[in-house]
């Protein structure tokens, strides 16, 4: 079990001691996409969406998610972030979500990057299902991390 860096000796899984690591600047970029019919992309384009305005309400979700990553997701460390945004762009049959998050800080915060995009798309997905029940939220990954001792990563 001393490969696995989130379990004891005896195998119970424990937060990884992160005390004695130099803080860096770590930064970190992941993508999803938000696949939907076209007439629904159209919908979002000309503001015809009932619940509102789809963007801001994903880019809040996107930031308050980064915020909150270690109350979700168990093991992960409270960041301090020092910047998180995300970006959207059309396509024809959906949108591409990226976020970028830094810190500077002892751990990564892929983590972070990681959990915008799933909850921007669950925002999205959130604020078009009465319209289009066909959509879905697809291709989650990291695209980039650097900072620490592993450098850069890059997809």
């Amino acid at each position: 079990m001393k490969n696995f860096s989130h379990l004891d000796k005896k195998g119970k899984a424990r937060m990884v001691d992160v005390s004695q690591k130099q803080a860096t600047l770590r930064y970190a970029k992941a993508e999803a996409t938000v696949k939907m019919s076209s007439e629904t992309v159209e919908k979002i384009k000309k503001s015809e969406i009932k619940k509102g305005d789809v963007f801001t309400t994903a880019k809040l979700a996107a930031i308050m998610s980064a915020k909150s990553t270690s109350s979700l997701i168990p093991l992960t460390h409270p960041l301090k972030i020092t910047y998180s945004d995300v970006k959207f762009s059309f396509l024809k049959d959906g949108i591409k979500i990226i976020s970028e998050v830094k810190v500077f800080d002892t751990t990564g915060c892929e983590m972070e990057a990681l959990t915008m995009v799933a909850v921007t798309g669950l925002t999205i997905y959130d604020m078009v299902k009465a319209v289009d029940r066909s959509a879905e939220i697809t291709d989650i990954r990291l695209l980039e991390k650097r900072g620490g001792k592993s450098g850069i990563w890059k997809r």
